[in-house]
């Protein structure tokens, strides 16, 4: 076979995650991305919104069960892709897949099948590994979509913003393959639009409406909204600063444990939790953003750390002392 030259492309790859609440028009969304796409149809209806695209859409396969089972969605794609002309490929949704592995974790750990209940999710996170390795291998466009919902906290208090049906530290460790976080907002007026939650080498915080009620040329607007204007030095600035993002507070313990991993301190939550409990106990922080402070400084000196730069003046038990916060913090363009 003859090799095909290269062609240059202006904007990185569609590596993508897409959350929203159900029904706002996720898998619609989907169907506007580059084709031929493979779908691989965890919520079982894409075929609904298949005639929204204008090119050809393949199934991973004619059985349910196969789209929900990392085992077979590995062997199927390793299969069935060498060769294929797919350019996209579509996990509709991962929220279908991972969250039966959660519910078994905790009935094993209820049913003390299980010593703890972080062996219990241990096939969680190696499916969730096995399914970053099978989809993100084949050099294709990717759309990773997840579910948002209503939520409240111990004493029946609405949680801002919800819940994500994905934990913080799967998402975290999802960042790694992609180059863009979006999600699906509407306004007071019911109108969609998709919000840039973050970017791995342009602008982010943005919303760009949907102005045909359809998701017509969304990819391609939220392309040159991120991507347009910047040249390669301030792209691979903003990658770097994107790199060691350092938020002033954190939604949860959960969200700090995460970020933690995702930072490459600790290799699984785990131990991000066991340092983020010595952190504060040490310091004794009186709020939330002074807590954050405390950690993102040990993190950042573990990470220095391991990467062999010398450390100074660290305190007691190797928790570094923390620096000043930084109160920078960008906003959501509202739309």
């Amino acid at each position: 076979m003859a090799f095909r030259k290269m062609t240059k492309n202006p904007y990185p790859p569609r590596l993508w995650s897409l959350v929203g609440y159900p029904g706002h028009g996720k898998s619609t969304f989907a169907s506007q991305l580059r084709g031929p796409m493979l779908v691989v149809d965890a919520d079982h209806r894409f075929a609904e919104v298949m005639e929204m695209s204008d090119e050809d859409v393949y199934e991973l396969s004619e059985f349910a069960a196969d789209n929900v089972d990392p085992d077979r969605i590995t062997r199927l794609l390793s299969d069935n892709m060498p060769g294929s002309d797919v350019k996209t490929i579509v996990v509709d949704s991962l929220t279908a897949i991972i969250t039966p592995l959660v519910v078994q974790a905790m009935v094993d750990y209820d049913a003390k099948r299980s010593k703890n209940l972080a062996a219990s999710f241990k096939t969680k996170a190696l499916a969730m590994r096995q399914l970053q390795d099978a989809i993100t291998r084949w050099g294709a466009d990717t759309l990773w979509i997840y579910h948002r919902s209503d939520a409240r906290d111990g004493r029946g208090k609405e949680i801002q913003g919800g819940r994500t049906s994905i934990s913080q530290t799967e998402l975290a460790r999802l960042r790694r393959c992609l180059n863009l976080e979006l999600e699906v907002v509407v306004n007071g007026q019911g109108q969609r639009g998709i919000r840039v939650n973050w970017a791995r080498r342009g602008r982010s915080g943005m919303v760009i409406p949907d102005e045909t009620g359809c998701w017509k040329g969304m990819p391609e607007k939220i392309e040159q909204a991120v991507y347009d204007g910047l040249s390669k030095t301030e792209q691979d600035k903003i990658e770097a600063e994107a790199a060691t993002d350092i938020p002033d507070v954190f939604e949860s313990a959960e969200a700090a444990w995460a970020w933690g991993v995702e930072q490459g301190a600790f290799g699984d939550l785990n131990a991000s939790s066991e340092v983020y409990d010595q952190v504060k106990k040490q310091f004794k922080p009186k709020s939330a953003q002074e807590m954050a402070t405390f950690w993102v400084s040990e993190v950042l000196r573990m990470v220095k750390e391991q990467k062999g730069g010398e450390q100074k003046g660290s305190a007691p038990n190797g928790v570094a002392a923390p620096p000043p916060p930084d109160d920078a913090a960008m906003d959501a363009t509202p739309f």
